[in-house]
């Protein structure tokens, strides 16, 4: 394809956090963007320059959108797939709509990696109380049954350790399909984010290692605290599931770490990731410049970490209330902290308000930083 050039408006299907901060180095590089919401709460929106909030269903959205996008990418899985393909019709769209619907769908995401020959937890696909009590047979526990579709943050999961009643755990579900996946004893997880251009060429990011609490991302670690070799190991995994789909964009492939120092993939992104937010502030291209570069056809940039970095989550329940701020002194004193809201009006539960990075000399250093940061956002004492 031929590039795209600044000035040209570019697409975003959905208006969350991820697509806000395209947005702005969309902005940053000369570009103009357009957001269809879906309908959906959309940070994005105010620093887009145009923006659609219908549902991703409206006909005269979506000829609205490709009546004006020159290209368009996703900022988030879960879109119908009859939407992409019908954005992909008029407009391209990376990734591509096989893309999307491959990772939107564990299903057919796990499909795709036992078909490629890819490392993954053993699973079984389960549509019925009786193929559930066959793959707890074959699968054995303990085990996570999820649902097929539309699962993140640890929704749509349940963790079986024996003696269940396949019967009454099917009802309880409440879902047509689902996976019955084994459980992995795992060291860690880790995380690589890998860009690929239209002409094929292929990057990997440097491993970030996760800690999730509540079943959401904490913290990740970057460099990860794993050999070498474990580290190029990911790395070349993530490029080649990025081939194998044929993939046009950035993207995110999680892991597990087992004992032995094998990797398994846990689950694909096909987009931008909360693990790789530290990339706008401690790599030379961003995930999100990745993002748009690959949407218009440009090359790849460098993904070369300038400085160790710790990425700190930051969610709802730390702030004070639903609308009043945390107190940022400690952070902005920090001297080598960097704040990233996502203007949500709201802090709900656990909802994922923004990050901070923190920048050192090496990761420990960021990580001690980080951890008080936490404690006293949340209040708790720190040893």
């Amino acid at each position: 394809m031929h590039s795209i050039a600044p000035g040209s408006l570019l697409g975003i299907l959905g208006g969350g956090q991820l697509g806000r901060m395209f947005c702005i180095e969309a902005r940053r590089m000369g570009y103009r963007t357009l957001v269809w919401t879906g309908g959906l709460e959309a940070p994005a929106v105010v620093v887009a320059d145009e923006s659609i909030e219908e549902p991703f269903d409206s006909s005269s959205a979506l000829e609205a959108f490709v009546s004006k996008a020159v290209v368009a990418t996703v900022e988030f899985e879960n879109i119908p797939r009859e939407t992409l393909e019908a954005v992909a019709a008029r407009i391209p769209l990376h990734p591509s709509p096989n893309a999307v619907a491959i990772c939107q769908h564990r299903e057919r995401e796990k499909a795709f990696l036992k078909s490629r020959g890819i490392p993954c937890a053993p699973f079984a696909v389960v549509a019925s109380a009786a193929e559930l009590e066959v793959a707890m047979e074959a699968i054995d526990v303990p085990a996570v049954l999820k649902t097929a579709a539309f699962g993140y943050d640890g929704k749509g999961q349940l963790k079986l350790t024996g003696g269940e009643d396949p019967v009454e755990v099917w009802r309880e579900f409440a879902t047509d399909r689902a996976v019955l996946e084994a459980f992995i004893p795992f060291e860690l997880e880790l995380s690589v984010m890998v860009a690929r251009s239209a002409n094929g060429s292929v990057l990997a990011y440097d491993p970030a290692e996760n800690r999730h609490r509540h079943h959401i991302l904490d913290v990740s670690i970057v460099p990860a605290r794993v050999p070498l070799s474990v580290a190029e190991e990911a790395k070349r995994i993530a490029c080649r599931v990025a081939e194998e789909l044929d993939y046009q964009g950035i993207m995110g492939v999680e892991f597990f770490l087992l004992a032995d120092g094998s990797l398994l993939v846990n689950e694909m992104a096909p987009r931008p990731h909360n693990s790789g937010h530290h990339t706008l502030d401690a790599c030379a291209t961003s995930q999100f410049e990745q993002q748009v570069r690959a949407t218009c056809g440009l090359p790849p940039g460098s993904a070369r970490l300038l400085s160790p970095v710790v990425m700190l989550n930051l969610l709802g329940d730390m702030w004070p209330s639903e609308e009043t701020q945390p107190d940022w002194s400690d952070l902005f004193a920090d001297g080598a902290a960097l704040l990233h809201l996502y203007g949500k009006a709201r802090a709900v539960g656990r909802r994922k308000m923004g990050h901070a990075n923190f920048l050192a000399a090496d990761v420990e250093n960021a990580l001690v930083r980080a951890e008080k940061i936490k404690a006293d956002l949340l209040g708790v004492s720190h040893p």
